[in-house]
C-alpha cells in the first residue's frame, strides 16, 4: 500500500536539545520558586534523585504519568494536593527546560512543509513527560496546521515501544498502519513497536558515528537510514501521495 501518512518522533529526531546555561539557570530558579524551595541547585538535586526510580518504572512498564501524578506520586509527594495541582504543568515544563533549549532540527521545517505539500498527513508520536509543552510549542511556532495527529505518552499514559502508541496515531490520521511511515532515532523504543504495529516503513535518523555503536536486529531493522534530516525528502517512498 502506498504511504499516505508520516509520523515523527520528537526528542533527538524532529527536536534537538542543546545546552543553554542562562536558560537552564532560569528554569532551575523557577522550579525552586514554584515549589517554595530556597536553593535551586539543591532542590534540583532532590528532584533528580526522585526522578530516577520514576524513570526506571516508566521504561520497564511502558507507562507514563501525567503531570499531577508525576509530582504527587514521585517527585513532590509531600506537597499538598491543593498547592500542587495549579503548578504541576509548569513544574514539568521547567524541569524539561533544565536539560537545555529545544529547537527544530536543521532541515526540519523544510521537511515538514514539503511533505505536507506532497500530500502526506503528518503526525507526532513521542515519549515525554509534560502534558502542555508540545501543544504550546506547536501553537507558538505556528506549526499546528502541519500536524493531523499528536500522540504523547504523557497524554496516553503508555510509552513506546508499546505498539498501541502507533495504532492510536494511525487511528487519528484515519489511515491503516501499512499506509504510514515512522521517522525516529531510537532503534529500541521507536522501531520495535512500530514494526509490531505494522507500519509501512521505518526510517532511522542517526549520525554515522552513532550508528556505528548500534546493533540492528530483525526486530528493530529500519527500512531506510538517513544521516541528514533533509535527506528524508529524497527517499523514493516519500515523493508524493499522488505519485504512482
Amino acid at each position: 500500500m502506498k504511504l499516505q501518512g508520516v509520523f515523527f518522533d520528537l526528542g533527538g529526531t524532529l527536536r534537538i536539545c542543546d545546552p543553554a546555561p542562562e536558560h537552564q539557570a532560569r528554569a532551575r530558579a523557577r522550579m525552586a520558586e514554584l515549589a517554595h524551595g530556597s536553593d535551586p541547585d539543591a532542590f534540583l538535586k532532590v528532584i533528580d534523585a526522585r526522578y530516577e526510580p520514576y524513570r526506571e518504572w516508566a521504561l520497564s512498564q511502558w507507562k507514563e504519568a501525567g503531570d499531577f501524578d508525576l509530582w504527587h506520586d514521585w517527585l513532590l509527594p509531600d506537597m499538598p494536593e491543593e498547592a500542587l495541582r495549579p503548578i504541576c504543568h509548569e513544574l514539568t515544563y521547567q524541569y524539561r527546560q533544565v536539560k537545555g533549549l529545544r529547537h527544530v532540527v536543521k532541515g526540519g521545517l523544510e521537511v515538514l512543509h514539503t511533505l505536507k505539500e506532497r500530500g502526506y498527513r503528518l503526525g507526532i508520536i513521542s515519549n515525554l513527560i509534560g502534558e502542555t509543552e508540545i501543544y504550546d510549542w506547536l501553537r507558538e511556532d505556528g506549526l499546528e496546521s502541519l500536524f493531523d495527529a499528536v500522540i504523547l505518552s504523557s497524554i496516553t499514559r503508555i510509552r513506546k515501544p508499546d505498539p498501541q502508541m502507533y495504532r492510536l496515531g494511525c487511528e487519528a490520521l484515519g489511515l491503516p498502519p501499512e499506509a504510514c511511515a515512522n521517522i525516529a532515532d531510537n532503534l529500541k523504543r521507536d522501531f520495535t513497536g512500530a514494526k509490531a504495529a505494522g507500519l509501512g516503513a521505518n526510517i532511522l535518523f542517526i549520525s554515522k558515528e552513532k550508528l556505528a555503536t548500534k546493533t540492528i536486529t530483525a526486530e528493530n531493522k529500519p527500512d531506510f537510514i538517513v544521516h541528514r534530516f533533509i535527506d528524508i525528502l529524497d527517499l523514493p517512498i516519500l515523493q508524493g501521495v499522488s505519485q504512482a
